[in-house]
Order: C-alpha cells, then structure tokens, then sequence
C-alpha cells in the first residue's frame, strides 16, 4: 500500500528542549569540535531530500518519519551531536528511558538500533545530548503505516519563573501568568495527518497561532485555563491528545480581610486583632484577653497557611478560623513576647507574614502624692499614692498583687510656720451632777512654728482671723432625780427549793421634790431590782431519818439494814407530805451491811443463826439455833 522508502513530508519538525543555540553544525564545526570553545550540545540534524530506505533495514537520522513495513528486520537511528565538552548521549521512547535488550540496542557511536521492529515498537525516540554547559534532544517517529500517532508526554510542567515554556502535548502545564506557553503536538502517520486543536472541546481558529503542529497561548492569564486537545486525522483513523492548563498566581498579601471582620463582630469587645504583612505588624495587648491574627493572602490556586510562632509551630492554646487564615489565641498571657508568622503557600510560590504582640504588664506606680496631712508646722508629709496601671491607665488595683509593691517613702510638706490661732484646753468637770453647773477652760492665742514649738502671743493676732472661743459654759441642767421604790409584795411561787419563790415591788423616777418623771431622766442612774426570789415558810422543811437498824447477818452477802426517813418542818418538827420536800436529796432509807466473808461459816438467814459443825459420812450436820425474835 504504502512503500516502506516513503518519505512523509510534514513531520521532520523536531522539539528543542533546552536552552541549546538554534543552529544547523557543519562538517567543518563537527571535525573542528575538539578546538572551539566550550559550547552547548546541539544535534545534528537532517534536512535534506528523503532518502530510498531500504525495506529489510531502515537507517535514518533525526528529523526523519520511518514507516515500518511487514519486511522490515532493522531499525538504525542515528544521532550526532556537538559540544565541548563532548557530550554524553542517551535514548528515551515516548518520554521514557529506553530499557536496552537483545532487540534495543545500543550502538557504540550512540546510534539505537531496533532488530525485527513489532507494532509495540511504534513510538517518538528521542535522542538527548548533554555535557556541563546544557543539554539538547531531538525526536524521531517510527510508525506504521494508518492511523496516525502523537508524541505525547505525561509528565506536569510547573513553571514559576520563566517567561516561556514548551511542553509536549499530554502534559499538564502549570505556569505563572504573562508567560508564553507553546503546547507542541508533533504528529506521524501515513498517510499524512491534519491536526486540529480544541479549547474545552471546542474548535481553536487560526488566530491561536497555529503553526507546524504547535500551539501558542501568548501572555497567558487566568481566563486561558483549560483543557487543550490535538486531534490528528487522516484516511485510517484519528487518535486525540490533551494538556491541561493551570495559571498559577503565587501568594500576594491584600489589605483587608472580610472574614476578620465578621468573626470579631462575634467575638465580644474583650477580644483585638491585627492583619500580618510581609513588612510585620505590631500590636500591643492587654493580659488575659483573646487575640486574632488575620494572614490576607489571595492566589492561585488558593494558598495553604500555616502558623507559626517565633518560628516554631504553635504549642500555645489556640483555634484556626476562617479555613486557616485566622488565628485566635484564647489566652494572650500564654504568648510571651514573640513573633507571630503566617506561610501562605501553593504551587506558584510562597509569602511569609507577620506580626508581632506585646502583652502590657500591669506595674505599680507612685508617681502621685496624697494631699499633705498638714498645712503648716513641723508635722506635714506626703505618702505617694498607689496605683496599679495597665499602658498608662489606672486599673483596680487586685491586678497588680503579684507584684512586689515599691517602698513608699513620706515626703515632708508645709513645714512653715502657721498663723496665730486660738488654742483651748479641756472643759473642766461640771460643778454640778444635775440642776445646772458651770464648766471652764483656758483660751490662748498661740502660733506652732516650724520646728514645732509653740509660741504664745497677743489675743489681739488671733482675734484678727478668728473670734475668741468662750472660756465657760453651762452643764448638767437636767433636773436632779432618783429611783423610788415600793415595798415588796408577798412571797409566791411553787416551795421547789430555798429562796426560789419570787416577789415583786414598784419603781420609779422622780425628783427630789417628789415629782414623777419618765423613766428615761433615771436611765443615767443605777436602777434598783423590781423582782427579787424569796422564801416562805412553807418551805422551811427537810428530810428526817431514824438510826439505823441491826444489820439482818453479821457476814456474808445478804446482810442489810433499813431506816426511817420523814419530810418534816424545821419549826414544828412535825410531819407533812413528802412532796414538799422533793427539792433536796432523800437519803436513802436501807443499805446493805456486813458484806464480809464468814469466818466460822457461820451467817444469819431469815433472823437464823446457821453453823456448820462438819461433816459425817459425806452430808453436812446442821442444827437450829437462836430461834427467839430479835
């Protein structure tokens, strides 16, 4: 169908990869290699006429098309470079490093030979020249005759820095914005391919400078990103590749953070923040509140954020809000003086910023005096006053106790000496207790001097500031009076014990005249009892008692002997009821006697005298004795 010497024109364009001098070598430059100055690698390459291949062996140079043939046995790619140093060559098949067997081999003048070539040989082969100073790689197609194939790479370009950069189609391209991207989509096939380029699946016009297989997307911006497709087509078939185009914006700072705002509108009037910068803020807090830190940042894609403090993660008590990009430290105090950072970063760089807290201290301060405790004299002094400040505000001053409180250090005031004035000793005692009296005392004019002494002078000094206090005074006129009482009434009460009946009398207040008069003008006196307990008679009784009798056994356990025991009145002597005598203790009227052991084994039992004479034939011999009354 297709003769296997066949040259496809169209597809000898080849891919630069490096930063290699586009030049064509001669014959002159490459014998003349080893005396020109240090220079890149740069492959040859050929351009000229197609050339008859033969159908059992194929050997070409880079920039050619082969078509494999049913016939074909081999395969022998060449690849000449220059550069000084000479540079080191290598093989790669669709991107990949080419695994070198007994069909891939490796010539020793660098040149990859492919023996008894299969469909799964179909591929780009790129040779890559490099040495010290660059490299340089150039691409050959071997295909088969139909449907078309694509050089296409699966590798992602992120491109952060360069103002242009190339990539295989089937990459997917990561590049900053205003940067020139070429997408290359080289294409081999037989018969020859068209090539059609698609944005988002749809078609790209010829204004997207098409040329040659490559697309360019000159001065890139967020709105070029996308998914670009090339699509390669001839009579047997049509095969589609795609790269996929990100714009990245590194990380810039902005001057507002709308989340800030809204998340300290919740937080209470206790709570401050401040925004980061790149160039460091500051902001000076009061202990124990809470702090938030906004990181403003915008990129794309959209940055990470992590914290730091003093360049260390954070160990303190904290919360991230707004997806990271707010820090709030719930206790300020933890945070001792120290720098807070926030590292917003995506693929298109990084940005550091920060800021910086100053927690205040609250500090005593006595840097104001009390007013001076005297006008004049010898004795006038100032005590600083203590406060407890916090940034130059007075606080209440429980925050400052666990500080150690400055000395405080009287300073003298108003040492001078004061104006004549009229001094006054004490009002002498009343000359009467009541019904009027006369109290005195000395008036001087006087004037205390600096040193302290006082100096007497003219009445007439002090009558000049002040009139002249009176020297006598009246005292106790109150009417002289006195507690009255009545006599006692009669004795009452239950006879419970001695003087525990109770009586009762009047009192009164009057005056020596006899008037009556409130009970209030006696307050001031000693007022008599209107109760007092009292006695009678009928309890003058006590408790009589007998002596006692025989005790019932002279040894033993049961011996006892009893009593007579009265309640009668101490002055009759006679008997009453013993009720009135509950008041004091009844002795007891029998006890218990002669509880000693018997000695002769003789005791009394029942008024019976008992003795033991002995025993005979085992039973004890008693008899009864002492058998009269007692």
């Amino acid at each position: 169908e297709y003769p296997l010497h066949r040259h496809v024109s169209g597809f000898t364009s080849s891919l630069r990869t490096s930063s290699a001098e586009a030049f064509l070598p001669t014959a002159v430059d490459l014998a003349n290699g080893l005396h020109r100055p240090h220079q890149k690698p740069a492959i040859l390459r050929k351009i000229s006429a197609a050339q008859q291949l033969s159908a059992s062996e194929v050997v070409t140079h880079l920039g050619q098309t082969v078509v494999l043939a049913s016939g074909t046995l081999s395969v022998l790619l060449h690849c000449e470079a220059v550069g000084n140093p000479k540079p080191t060559i290598s093989w790669a098949k669709n991107g990949e490093e080419v695994k070198y067997n007994d069909r891939m081999l490796l010539q020793p003048d660098d040149s990859l030979q492919i023996l008894a070539p299969v469909e799964a040989d179909v591929g780009f082969y790129a040779c890559n020249a490099s040495n010290a100073l660059g490299s340089d790689s150039v691409s050959i197609a071997v295909t088969l005759a139909g449907k078309p194939l694509i050089k296409a790479s699966r590798a992602t370009v992120i491109n952060t820095e360069s103002s242009a950069v190339t990539v295989d189609i089937g990459s997917t391209v990561k590049t900053i914005q205003r940067a020139n991207v070429t997408i290359s989509c080289q294409v081999a096939g037989v018969p020859e391919a068209e090539v059609t380029w698609f944005k988002n699946k749809v078609k790209l016009s010829s204004a997207h400078h098409l040329h040659d297989g490559l697309l360019l997307i000159a001065n890139v911006s967020l709105s070029d990103e996308g998914l670009y497709s090339c699509k390669a087509a001839n009579l047997r078939g049509e095969v589609t590749e795609s790269s996929q185009l990100l714009v990245l914006e590194p990380p810039r700072p902005l001057a507002y953070l709308e989340d800030l705002t809204a998340v300290l509108s919740s937080a209470g009037t206790s709570t401050r923040s401040v925004l980061t910068s790149p160039s460091g803020t500051k902001m000076t807090v009061s202990p124990g509140i809470s702090a938030l830190i906004g990181c403003a940042v915008d990129g794309h894609p959209t940055p990470n954020i992590t914290w730091l403090y003093s360049g260390e993660p954070l160990s303190l008590q904290h919360r991230l809000l707004a997806s990271g990009r707010i820090l709030q430290i719930l206790n300020i105090s933890d945070a001792p003086d120290g720098e807070f950072s926030c590292l917003a970063q995506n693929e298109a760089g990084s940005l550091t910023q920060k800021t910086s807290l100053a927690v205040q201290e609250y500090q005593w301060s006595v840097d104001k005096l009390m007013a001076c405790s005297a006008s004049c004299g010898h004795k006038g002094v100032q005590l600083p006053q203590l406060r407890c400040l916090l940034d130059g505000a007075e606080v209440n001053i429980s925050h400052c106790r666990e500080k150690p409180k400055p000395a405080l250090q009287p300073i003298a005031c108003n040492r001078r000496d004061c104006p004549s004035r009229w001094m006054v000793t004490s009002w002498s005692p009343c000359t009467q207790s009541c019904s009027g009296g006369i109290q005195v005392r000395r008036v001087t004019c006087q004037r205390l001097t600096a040193k302290g002494s006082s100096a007497p002078v003219s009445n007439e000094a002090c009558a000049q500031v002040s009139k002249r206090p009176v020297d006598t005074q009246n005292c106790n006129r109150q009417p002289c009076v006195e507690w009255v009482a009545s006599s006692w009434g009669q004795c009452n009460g239950p006879c419970i014990g001695p003087r525990l009946a109770v009586q009762h009398r009047q009192i009164f207040c009057q005056t020596k005249d006899g008037t009556s008069v409130s009970l209030d003008q006696c307050s001031a006196l000693p007022r008599p009892l209107s109760t007092q307990n009292c006695w009678t008679d009928v309890c003058g009784v006590h408790w009589r008692v007998s002596l006692w009798t025989v005790c019932t056994a002279t040894c033993g356990n049961y011996g006892f002997q009893s009593r007579r025991v009265d309640c009668v009145h101490i002055r009759t002597n006679k008997p009453v009821l013993e009720h009135h005598c509950t008041w004091r203790p009844r002795p007891a009227n029998w006890q218990r006697c002669n509880i000693t052991p018997c000695e002769n084994s003789t005791l009394l039992r029942g008024g019976e005298a008992v003795r033991c004479m002995g025993r005979k034939q085992g039973r004890a011999i008693s008899q009864k004795c002492s058998t009269e009354p007692c």
